[in-house]
Formats: C-alpha cells, sequence, structure tokens
C-alpha cells in the first residue's frame, strides 16, 4: 500500500535502469512515488521499466544523460522539472566503476571518476535545492570508502570525496533539504561474475551473509520517511565497514 508520506511526490533517479538504480525506482513507485528514469546508454532498459512504474499506478519519464558532458547533466534537472512538472525528491545513484590500481592509476582515470561518481551529483544536488521548497537528497556511496580497495583506487577516491559533500551539503542546503548517504556492500557481484561469487565471500562478512536489492532500497524509504535526519551515512553491508578495525585494508578478491 502506498504510503501517505510519499504517495504523489516526485523522484529523480540517475542511473534507474539497472541494478541498484531500477530496485529503488520500484520500491519508489510502490510508495507512490512519481520517478522520473535517467539513464545514459541503456534507453531500452529505462523504457521498459517506465511501463513498469505506469503498471504500479504512478507516473513516470525517461531522460538521457552522459555524466561525462558537462551541458547534458547541467541540464537535466531543468529537463525533468519541465517534464514531471515538480521535484521533490534526487537519488543520486549514477556511477563509474573502472579498475584503476595505484600503481597504474593516472590523472584521465581519476578525473573521470570524479566528473561521473563526485562533480555530477554535487551539480545536480545544487541545482535541486535551487528549485525546491523542501526536498531529500540521497547520494549512493559504498562501504569501501571506509577503507582501501587497492583495486579500484580512483573509484573509491571519487564515492569520499561525495561522502564529504553528502555532510558539506547537508549544512549548505539546510534546513529545506535534507541531505543523506547510503553505502552498500556485497549486494550485488561486480559485472561478469554470478551469485556464486557473493555466496563464497559471505563468510566474511560479519552477519556470514551477503544482502540483496531490498536492503538498499529499504533504507532509501526509510531515509525519506525520516525528515529528521540530514548528514548521515548508512553502511547497508552486514558490518563490513567494520572490518578495518579487525583485519587493515578491504581488498577486493
Amino acid at each position: 500500500m502506498p504510503s501517505k508520506k510519499l504517495k504523489g511526490k516526485t523522484a529523480l533517479v540517475t542511473g534507474a535502469s539497472k541494478r541498484i538504480g531500477r530496485e529503488i525506482s520500484l520500491a519508489l513507485a510502490r510508495e507512490g512515488v512519481n520517478v522520473a528514469i535517467h539513464y545514459c546508454s541503456s534507453k531500452k532498459d529505462a523504457q521498459k521499466l517506465r511501463a513498469e512504474l505506469i503498471d504500479i499506478g504512478v507516473n513516470s519519464w525517461v531522460l538521457g544523460a552522459d555524466f561525462e558532458k558537462t551541458k547534458e547533466y547541467n541540464t537535466l534537472i531543468t529537463r525533468t522539472v519541465k517534464l514531471a512538472g515538480w521535484l521533490d525528491i534526487l537519488i543520486n545513484n549514477a556511477s563509474v566503476f573502472l579498475p584503476d590500481p595505484l600503481k597504474r592509476m593516472d590523472y584521465e582515470a581519476l578525473i573521470r571518476h570524479i566528473q561521473v561518481n563526485a562533480w555530477a551529483p554535487f551539480v545536480l544536488s545544487r541545482e535541486f535545492a535551487k528549485v525546491t521548497r523542501k526536498g531529500k537528497i540521497i547520494n549512493l556511496l559504498d562501504s569501501r570508502i571506509n577503507s582501501y580497495d587497492q583495486r579500484h583506487v580512483a573509484y573509491i577516491l571519487s564515492k569520499q570525496m561525495l561522502s564529504a559533500l553528502t555532510k558539506f551539503t547537508a549544512l549548505e542546503f539546510a534546513p529545506d533539504v535534507t541531505v543523506n548517504g547510503i553505502a552498500p556492500a556485497m549486494i550485488l557481484p561486480p559485472k561478469g561474475k554470478n551469485r556464486r561469487y557473493l555466496d563464497r565471500m559471505a563468510d566474511s562478512v560479519p552477519l556470514k551473509r551477503h544482502g540483496d536489492l531490498k536492503d538498499v532500497s529499504d533504507a532509501v524509504i526509510y531515509l525519506l520517511k525520516n525528515d529528521f535526519l540530514t548528514g548521515q551515512i548508512i553502511n547497508v553491508d552486514g558490518g563490513i565497514n567494520l572490518m578495518e578495525y579487525a583485519h587493515g585494508p578491504y581488498i577486493n578478491p
């Protein structure tokens, strides 16, 4: 049953057509939230998701933007408002995740990750705060921001930047806009690997199991329903963020 708290509101979800973004969009629709679906290259998946959301009973729109192209993400909030009429929620989910060991990372790789994973979400958040009277922003992070992933240094640095910006913008945009973050881990296998990858790693997690997409979407809904939380980061990771205290740096197998 749709929530009275969220029903009728409108959200923009970036990177919404697949994986975590898709699940968040479906969860929002089940709460009665209209969803603007952002995609970069997966237009068919975005259109398919739109049909599913409309079947649930909400309005939905599809918007494209490449976050490596400044002009495209600079106009995304304006285009969304033009289509939807209003915007109450921004979910910054889109990201790029490429291997970059410290010894081989170059400037271009670092800037690419920062632009997509931190700068574009910041620009969207700043524009969102300008157009909404009361709103909520949620940034999707990664529990590895608490430690060190030796194989994805540029990615982790960009997510650490977004984590810092979550707190900066929470202060800057208060009291009208709340800004929080969710840092998942052990939710989905990396591209090219299947569920057995997570099953093999489950014993290394304090809760001795991996999570699922609903664990993340439930955290999103919780933050959206709570009006007295801002600048907070919820680790949806079964306790992995605590492992640095026991075992040192996180190393992705």
